[in-house]
């Protein structure tokens, strides 16, 4: 999750955690110790996110436009143009390597710096970091909410599912939009093959992914549980249903649709 850009935190503790997995692989540091790939340590969308944004095209006008037609005709545009791109990806490539080779300078400082700690402690250190997000020990998947309560228009957002809620994340910020517990969730389910209905309350909230069945067997068992271990209502014993047994719950896969009331 790390790696894949599903913990968000600051550029300093990514380095931090890489050298934390070096000390936990390696041991103290060493000029002779395996080094793994950068993409192995740290996340390969922030080197990435370093680099310039491409520059929109300006329209040309009229006459620069009689040109490049000219020129278009004989061929010769369409190979400056594949030359400019040519010089352009080799420059960003180049940009990309020397990112990349001040970020492992930088992880190898602090790997150096944790000499003399043993494995278990360089994981505990890793899971106490990561732990620093709220969202830690979720399950994310990578939606598009179609339907909010505000209207607002599709957009690109983690669903991210834990034992006690269900929470809306905009990608890379800590701190969720939304989160719902389980007690607020009246039903869910697949309305098609791409498309994953939640009803919180009197909302209903509509995700394309693709994973669908993903989705719907983890609510599955956190609601199973979450019922489980709920306490029975005052009732006449004569009619209180009997209490949900989480070893008798057949074993998954569930089907794609559930429901919740509370």
């Amino acid at each position: 999750m790390v790696l894949r850009g599903y913990v968000p935190t600051s550029e300093e503790t990514l380095q931090t955690l890489a050298a934390l997995r070096l000390q936990s692989l390696n041991s103290d540091f060493s000029t002779h110790a395996p080094f793994p790939r950068l993409e192995e340590l740290f996340p390969p969308h922030v080197l990435h996110a370093r680099l310039p944004a491409p520059r929109r095209r300006t329209p040309a006008k009229c006459r620069g436009a009689r040109l490049r037609a000219g020129l278009l005709a004989g061929g010769l545009w369409g190979q400056a143009l594949a030359k400019q791109r040519a010089e352009r990806d080799q420059r960003l490539r180049g940009r990309l390597r020397e990112e990349g080779a001040s970020t492992m300078a930088a992880i190898v400082e602090k790997w150096k710096l944790l000499q003399g700690m043993g494995r278990p402690e360089a994981m505990a250190a890793y899971v106490a970091l990561v732990r620093e997000w709220p969202g830690f020990g979720s399950t994310l998947f990578d939606v598009d909410l179609r339907a909010s309560p505000v209207g607002a228009s599709p957009q690109r957002l983690w669903l991210g599912i834990g034992a006690k809620a269900v929470s809306l994340y905009k990608p890379g910020e800590p701190e969720p939009l939304d989160s719902f517990c389980y007690g607020r969730i009246s039903s869910f389910g697949a309305s098609d093959s791409s498309t994953f209905r939640l009803s919180v309350e009197d909302r209903d909230l509509l995700f394309e992914t693709s994973q669908v069945d993903e989705i719907a067997q983890l609510l599955n068992t956190y609601l199973a549980s979450a019922s489980a271990r709920r306490p029975p209502r005052s009732q006449d014993p004569a009619t209180s249903p009997p209490a949900l047994d989480p070893a008798a719950l057949p074993p998954g896969p569930w089907p794609p649709m559930g429901s919740f009331h509370s």
